[in-house]
């Protein structure tokens, strides 16, 4: 931004209808803080202090469910679980971990050892860890209970493990049993061996076991009080954490150990907090001294940092108030707030350094308003409706993140125009009446001649320009007034430019072709957590049978006709013909072989209605497949198909959905996985919609507030650069597309705008005719507050490398990004392209 007003030549290109008023009343503000400073140092005070009561609900409005924060809001298995909770009610006397509609309340443990687990001495150590975790003794509510009063039943006794169960619960008869994989055969059933034995090697030509690395542990509990079930939980994992012994390895998990991971996440960056204001303070402070002890902004840089804290107490503590629920990545947003807030407040600092000493403070800072309010707007006004837009996503944690962070810039906007005001006028008051910065007392301009040179640096100050009667220019702004300018606007230099900028695009629109999608749900732990150590295991040994997917026959359907029948064998066919699927498991295709073996007759509809109840009643884990209506007629009937780690789960889940659409019987498919797998098929589309709204807002904005058509359409340019940058940029260094980096690309939105507006703003708003030279003034007038904003942020974020959390790494790294690539537009790519396009005016 520049003092002059835009020439009425130029105006003919110029857009700033809207422009120079705001300038006017922006004066006109800073006029009228300049005269009241106290007002507006002391009510944003007196503001932050009762919004930030709102911190006394915190406790209560956390809400970190991991499923409701990080799947989408009204997702399609969502709705199938819905179906299936409706049409196939539980039965707990009747547990079957395959038929849950939800995950369930489970412990489980993987033991692993580096030769044959099935051997005497690991078996004995399993076997012994399984008796122990069967007769914990737990103590809730002044009462004692084990695993008995809890444990998932069926017909009356605990479900027990498979293995342990074959073998009989003795380590020396495993040389007796003749273990089959994947399915032993036993009693006229068969068992899933491949859920229990991992890494298994086969004898030759037979399924037979020879020996195996890993063996897995469920202990599945009814459905309870929550806190019960909890401290039962709790009491395992205190048991289990210290068992590995020579012999074996133990890992461990529970269905609640990923929330409860991911709940620790806050705590571990409270530290972290700190850390990055008390650098962010040091940065300041030693980015705006002077050498000169009164025209130093010591007290303006403490009072920007200590803005940006207000701002950030103020906004949460008002969502808070209101009851808007604190989800654990709005805890990322007092770092992006503070590169915001800093960024303002070194372009206001800037342009204070531009107006005459010898004014009077009101005028001083009417100048500096003039000059810096409409720029710092710009940027707030794109900053805040990126992440209000960012508040449609499907996403309950996105959504939360821009909701706090929306709320907290524009805080952040009102405290620097306010607060920060004020604060730089009772500063000016200072300066008018050359005092030390430090001691308040009144010093002279020159060093007397009686003193010492070291008095000079302790006690003399006030010094100014006496030609331009301004402050005297910094080093660093001489360096890009006298040196980086002419130097980037050299022809060959241009020329070097354009092909940075070509391989710059060539190298992000390749990260872009090889991103990935998806949140890895233990990505959400801690990365010391148990739980890593158990997954880890569950993908080495374990990885390769998938899931058991459930098949919901939605309609009445003619079992018994021929037809029928060989409709629904041919879905099963297409199924069955999928590369990752394996085999397929149905009532109706066991009571078809009990028809066979017993010589009944179920080709009519009245034969299959009178033989199905006794065959039922052999078979009764099968009355849950049944939905039966009061006349015993079949309303809808479901069956499962083993999947394998052969694909993607998101090419599993579609690929299913998409047999079950051709099929032409209505099915359904549906596992409590596809919950979370669902983020797959929408967070590509939900993040490309959203930037694409946020860009064309930008757009319009720019077209409003920058007196320049052709300058707004570089803003947007850069905006859109800057996006395709860091997405290519981050799949390259590992980061996913998720929820988790969707909040920073609509972050990235609102922060590539900010140093491409202000350098583009800054170039349309100079009365020179030549490009060069207005591409040079504004890298002279605003190259080192975008530098010290720039590096503020990053100096904000960079602690979070260190994070143990998934989450606030990839807030780093993104942020990283963003920062890294808005700077290069905006001090070197912008001001070169803006040389070439941007001439529209005439002299």
């Amino acid at each position: 931004p520049f003092r002059e007003q835009v020439p009425a030549a130029m105006a003919k290109c110029h857009t700033n209808c809207v422009e120079k008023p705001l300038r006017i009343c922006f004066e006109m503000m800073g006029c009228f803080i300049g005269s009241h400073p106290w007002w507006f140092l002391i009510a944003p005070l007196i503001l932050s202090t009762g919004l930030g009561s709102g911190f006394y609900f915190l406790k209560d409005r956390m809400s970190n469910n991991i499923e409701e924060q990080f799947t989408p809001v009204n997702g399609r298995a969502k709705m199938e679980r819905k179906y299936v909770q409706e049409t196939f009610p539980g039965n707990e006397s009747m547990f079957s971990s395959v038929r849950l509609s939800t995950s369930g309340n489970y412990a489980t443990l993987i033991a692993t050892s580096d030769r044959n687990i099935l051997t005497v001495e690991p078996l004995q150590d399993i076997l012994h860890l399984d008796f122990k975790i069967r007769s914990m003794v737990v103590h809730f509510d002044n009462q004692s209970f084990e695993y008995v009063d809890v444990c998932a039943e069926v017909m009356g006794s605990c479900i027990m493990n498979d293995i342990v169960d074959i073998i009989k619960n003795n380590a020396n008869s495993t040389d007796a049993v003749n273990l089959t994989f994947p399915w032993y055969h036993s009693d006229f059933k068969s068992i899933p061996l491949h859920l229990s034995l991992g890494s298994v090697k086969l004898d030759k030509e037979t399924s037979v076991v020879q020996s195996a690395k890993a063996i897995q542990l469920y202990y599945y509990l009814r459905e309870d009080t929550k806190a019960k079930i909890d401290l039962w939980l709790e009491s395992f994992i205190n048991l289990v954490s210290n068992e590995s012994s020579t012999a074996t390895q133990v890992s461990y998990s529970t269905s609640m150990s990923i929330q409860w991971e991911f709940e620790k996440s806050p705590a571990s960056v409270i530290y972290l907090f700190s850390i990055t204001y008390a650098i962010a303070i040091t940065f300041s402070i030693i980015s705006c001294w002077r050498l000169d002890n009164v025209r130093t902004k010591v007290w303006v840089a403490c009072c920007g940092v200590l803005s940006t804290g207000l701002a950030v107490l103020s906004g949460f503590g008002a969502l808070l108030l209101l009851g808007q629920p604190f989800v654990m990545t709005a805890a990322s947003c007092p770092f992006m707030i503070l590169g915001i807030g800093l960024d303002d407040m070194f372009i206001m600092i800037s342009c204070w350094q531009r107006t005459r000493v010898l004014d009077s403070v009101p005028d001083r800072l009417a100048d500096t308003y003039r000059d810096a309010a409409v720029s710092i707007t710009i940027t707030t006004l794109t900053d805040a409706l990126a992440l209000f837009l960012g508040c449609s996503s499907p996403f309950g944690s996105v959504r939360s993140f821009c909701l706090y962070a929306g709320i907290s810039v524009c805080f952040c906007y009102l405290y620097n125009i306010t607060f920060l005001g004020a604060c730089m006028a009772l500063n000016g008051q200072k300066e008018a009446e050359n005092k030390h910065w430090l001691t308040c007392a009144k010093i002279p301009e020159d060093l007397p001649s009686r003193n010492s040179k070291a008095f000079s640096i302790c006690c003399v100050g006030g010094n100014y320009d006496r030609i331009t009667e301004k402050e005297e220019t910094d080093t660093i702004s001489h360096i890009f007034e006298k040196f980086y300018g002419p130097f980037l606007t050299h022809k060959l230099i241009k020329v070097f430019v354009f092909v940075i900028y070509a391989g710059y695009l060539a190298v992000s629109i390749y990260g872009c072709w090889i991103l990935k999608e998806g949140l890895d749900i233990r990505n959400l732990a801690l990365d010391d957590s148990y739980i890593i150590n158990y997954y880890n295991n569950q993908r080495q040994h374990f990885s390769e049978y998938s899931y058991h997917v459930m098949v919901a026959v939605k309609q009445p359907f003619p079992y018994w006709d021929e037809e029928g029948q060989k409709q629904l064998h041919s879905c099963i066919s297409n199924f069955e013909s999928l590369t990752y699927v394996n085999s397929t498991f149905a009532w109706f295709l066991s009571f078809q072989q009990y028809a066979n073996e017993t010589s009944l007759s179920i080709s009519s509809q009245e034969a299959f209605q009178t033989h199905l109840p006794h065959f039922l009643e052999l078979a009764s884990m099968f009355k849950q497949d049944i939905n039966l209506t009061a006349d015993n007629e079949i309303q809808a009937s479901r069956f499962f198909i083993q999947t394998l780690n052969k694909t993607t789960m998101e090419d599993v889940m579609v690929g299913l959905r998409k047999t079950a659409e051709e099929c032409p019987v209505e099915l359904l498919v549906y596992h409590p996985a596809f919950i979370y797998f669902d983020q797959y098929t929408v967070i590509m589309d939900s993040t490309i919609q959203t930037v694409l709204v946020a860009v064309t807002v930008m757009l319009v904005i720019s077209l409003i507030l920058i007196p320049s058509v052709l300058c707004s359409v570089w803003v947007a340019f850069a905006i859109c650069s800057v996006i395709v940058g860091v997405t290519g940029f981050m799949a390259l260094w590992g980061v996913n597309l998720d929820s988790i980096s969707m909040i920073n690309l609509v972050m990235c939105i609102g922060f590539s705008v900010d140093f491409s507006a202000h350098i583009s703003y800054s170039f349309v708003s100079s009365p020179k005719c030549d490009v060069n030279e207005k591409a040079m003034g504004a890298l002279a007038h605003l190259g080192y507050p975008i530098l010290q904003g720039a590096l503020s942020t990053i100096l904000g974020v960079v602690v979070l490398s260190v994070s143990g959390s998934y989450i606030f790494r990839t807030f780093f790294k993104v942020m990283f990004l963003v920062i890294t690539f808005g700077l290069l537009h905006g001090l070197v790519f912008i001001p070169v392209f803006l040389t070439l396009f941007g001439a529209c005016q005439e002299c």
